[in-house]
């Protein structure tokens, strides 16, 4: 069921929420969060199929907030809230509200979101494609426990990576670690397999300007102590780990983004399912936990000029021998300048 409402409030909205949920015969909803979805026009379908998705695991209210910015500032519009209310198979598991922000109303937005968050349920806000620097100090970040961005989606993935540490606040976590969860997984049992091995140096293979493999090497850097060197592949992703020790190299190999090979000494080469996972399955592994992730907040302080700085210089390459010029070659001797003569000073 879908309701339309023009030029309205946040009032107007409980009601007709009030009124769907009549219409379909469910006046109780066992809701366990509010999920705020700030994003454009442009990126709001997607976001809310993914978040819809991810309410099969956690039934939640979505509100979805969609600022309509005019391009011109004379030309602002005047102040208006549009709201598209659905509840029912339209809505996923859970509610839905669309809310259109024009003119000054962007300005206020938590004033229009904060009658509309479930009482006494976790908030979580989302920015699925442009965030702000500080989420915690945004105003509508300032009212979640969670906070949630995407780095992948910057301009300049990596040096945002920069801005998230010098602004991290307890509740910040992004898709971008999120993704390389099952890596870390992985990886942690390789090693767990042969106890008191000690890794010497790491290196993470993957795309240019991928920030989930800046993390990863970051994370390895900061659980292991070693240095950690990021090399540049054509993708998809991620597509390689390898850790050095003194009994071989152990190496998480992906070059298809589904399916890895594991290979250690001592051991046979296993395959093992590495498949890139899509965003409701990011969201929903982002859901499950509301709590402060610490882990994330060690590596994302270790830093990325740290970790280029520890990284192991490549070795320099050797310079190529001149070679002698034939005789018949050789430069001819350059032919001496003529100066002009002085002048004879006039008598």
């Amino acid at each position: 069921m879908k309701i339309d409402l023009t030029d309205t409030t946040s009032s107007k909205i409980n009601n007709a929420l009030v009124q769907g949920r009549r219409a379909i015969g469910t006046p109780a909803i066992g809701m366990v969060l509010t999920l705020v979805i700030v994003t454009d026009e442009e990126h709001a379908y997607d976001a809310l199929k993914a978040a819809n998705e991810a309410s099969r695991e956690h039934p939640s209210r979505k509100l979805v907030v969609i600022k309509r910015v005019s391009r011109s500032p004379r030309n602002r519009a005047a102040a208006r809230l549009d709201a598209e209310v659905r509840v029912g198979t339209s809505a996923g598991t859970g509610e839905t509200v669309v809310l259109r922000l024009y003119g000054e109303v962007i300005d206020h937005a938590q004033s229009v979101v904060l009658p509309l968050l479930l009482p006494d349920a976790p908030v979580v806000v989302w920015w699925p494609v442009t965030s702000p620097l500080d989420p915690e100090r945004d105003p509508l970040g300032a009212l979640a426990q969670r906070r949630v961005t995407d780095t992948y989606a910057a301009e300049e993935p990596v040096s945002e990576l920069t801005a998230r540490a010098a602004n991290y606040a307890p509740g910040d976590t992004d898709l971008a670690w999120t993704r390389i969860t099952p890596w870390r997984s992985m990886l942690a049992a390789a090693l767990d397999q042969q106890p008191g091995i000690k890794v010497t140096g790491a290196e993470v293979e993957g795309e240019d300007c991928n920030p989930s493999g800046e993390l990863l090497a970051m994370w390895l850097a900061d659980r292991l102590g070693v240095p950690a060197r990021r090399t540049v592949s054509e993708g998809p992703g991620l597509t390689a780990v390898r850790l050095e020790t003194k009994d071989g190299v152990i190496t998480l190999e992906r070059t298809d983004g589904a399916l890895a090979r594991l290979s250690m000494k001592g051991h046979p080469d296993r395959a093992v399912a590495l498949k890139r996972r899509d965003t409701a399955e990011l969201l929903a592994e982002e859901l499950r936990r509301l709590d402060p992730d610490t882990v994330y907040a060690s590596t994302l302080k270790y830093g990325v000029e740290r970790l280029a700085a520890a990284a192991p210089a490549p070795a320099p390459r050797a310079a190529a021998a001149p070679q002698a010029k034939e005789p018949a070659e050789a430069e001819p001797a350059p032919a001496p300048s003529k100066k002009a003569a002085p002048k004879k000073a006039a008598k």
